[in-house]
Order: C-alpha cells, then structure tokens, then sequence
C-alpha cells in the first residue's frame, strides 16, 4: 500500500514486509500526534508485548509541526521539529515492539477540516488492510480539536467499510481530557499495572515534548495511578494503574446513530447521576 504524502512513511520494527506486517495486526491505534499512541493505547501495547500471535500497529496522522518547544529544541524550525519527532515516534515504536508504525504526516489543519475525506479513505484501507480486532483512538470528549479531528475521521473510515472488515471493539481513549467524570459501569477500565518500566520508557522517550515544558511522562503515569486508586471507594486497590475509555462501538454497528449526541449522552447522564446524589442528600 502507498500512502498519500510523499513525506508519510512505514516504519517496520523487525524489519517484516510491511504489506505482512500490517495484515498480522490485532490491535491498533489511530492518533493524531507523535506520543498520542504511548499516552493512550498502552493497553493495546502490554497485549501484544513480547507476543508472536498478536501484533499492534500504530498510525500517527499529523506531522506534529506545533508542538511547543525549549532547551535545545528552542530555535528548531517547525520543519526540524517534524524530523525530531518522527525519530522519537521510531523509537517509542522500536521499544514497544510495535508489528508497524505508519507516519501519514497530514497537518493538523488537513485533520480537523470536516471536509477532508483524503484521511478519511487512507484511514479506511490502512483498517482494511490491518483489519484488527481492537482499535484504539482518542475519545470525543476530548479537548484537542486536533483529536477530535481525527476520531471523527476514524469513525467514517469505519462507516465505509463492509461489516466483515470491521473492529470488534473501538474505544475512545485518554489524552487531553481523562474520562474519570464517566458513570462507572459505562467505563471501559483497562488495567495497566504490568511493566511500569515499559509504560514509562515509551512516553519518556518522546524528549522533545518532555523537554520542551511538558511532563507527559510524570502526568501519565500520575493520571493511571490516580485512577486505580479513586476508582472505588470503598474496596482495596486491585490495580495500581488504569487507563479509561469510552466505547465507540455502537457508533460503527449502527451509522445511523449521531456522533455528536452519542457523546453528549455520556454528558447528560453524567449530569443527571450529580443531581441525583446531591437531591438524595439535600
């Protein structure tokens, strides 16, 4: 498969044919920026860790030319800042043992105008191609329009495709808003406890951003840990990370359902479980 900007690329951990190294995928992750994948799918990476039967591929859509930028990153024009970028996504790829990594390189304009279709159908055959059992994106609930750029595009890739070529699960994942406000029995929870080395190795890697004035690192894993521990109330810890999701399955079953109201659904009754409690008790 050719990808669409003669700047997008495969890369191949383990140097595998890249049309067979996609094709033994079982779980991906479609994110719009560099770090995205490792922040939010580290479930999708600890199944497939060290595994010959179940392989994750991760997709990265956008260049990630605005990231912000310091200490020896400080004067790196937008275009260097692409090639850092790329190179520390690699290496996140090398250290998770990704089965492949596609870099499509689209600006982040491209991403959220609604009228691009472009990464919509690439999208789709990269799916098509891969056809995973789970994918991971980013939840529509987050604050980044970048991200929601992209799981929207995610969903009508899907919507294309016949139902033989179809996920058995897509779920909307955590980055730039955490989904802890959610009822409990509508979370998806993935319990992230195993290889914290290896959780922490894959997000530090991604120097640049570090860096540059942001913690993801010690904000991603304090997000996981925070969540094991105020998940229940009134029960021993039994994780000692977790990592929340909205699922998006029922968006790709059934394309008659709005994407817009199927999340401010979550909203609403999220809104109605606060005034319920605070009545009970008033």
């Amino acid at each position: 498969m050719k990808l669409n900007k003669k700047t997008a690329e495969f890369f191949i951990p383990d140097q595998t044919d890249t049309e067979q190294a996609i094709k033994r995928t079982t779980h991906m992750s479609i994110a719009a920026h560099q770090d995205d994948i490792e922040i939010m799918a580290y479930d999708g990476i600890l199944k497939c860790f060290g595994k010959d039967d179940q392989w994750f591929f991760g997709v990265v859509v956008t260049n990630g030319s605005g990231s912000a930028r310091d200490s020896i990153y400080k004067d790196y024009t937008d275009q260097e800042m692409i090639q850092v970028r790329r190179l520390e996504q690699k290496k996140a790829a090398y250290i998770g043992e990704f089965g492949a990594l596609a870099l499509l390189d689209y600006p982040s304009a491209e991403t959220k105008d609604p009228k691009n279709t472009e990464i919509v159908d690439e999208l789709a055959e990269l799916i098509k191609l891969a056809n995973p059992e789970v994918i991971y994106t980013h939840n529509l609930a987050d604050k980044h329009d970048t991200h929601i750029g992209v799981t929207t595009k995610v969903i009508k890739a899907l919507r294309k495709l016949p139902k033989s070529a179809l996920p058995k699960h897509v779920y909307g994942c955590e980055v730039w808003r955490d989904l802890d406000w959610m009822l409990d029995s509508e979370k998806v929870v993935f319990n992230v406890s195993e290889r914290p080395n290896l959780a922490a190795a894959l997000v530090e890697v991604f120097d640049s951003q570090i860096i540059g004035g942001k913690r993801y690192d010690l904000a991603t894993q304090g997000r996981r840990v925070a969540h094991a521990t105020y998940s229940t109330s009134h029960a021993v810890d039994q994780a000692s990370a977790l990592i929340f999701a909205m699922d998006l399955t029922p968006l790709i079953l059934d394309p008659s359902l709005d994407i817009k109201s199927y999340v401010l659904d979550y909203i609403d009754r999220f809104k109605k479980d606060v005034s319920d409690r605070i009545s009970k008790i008033l």
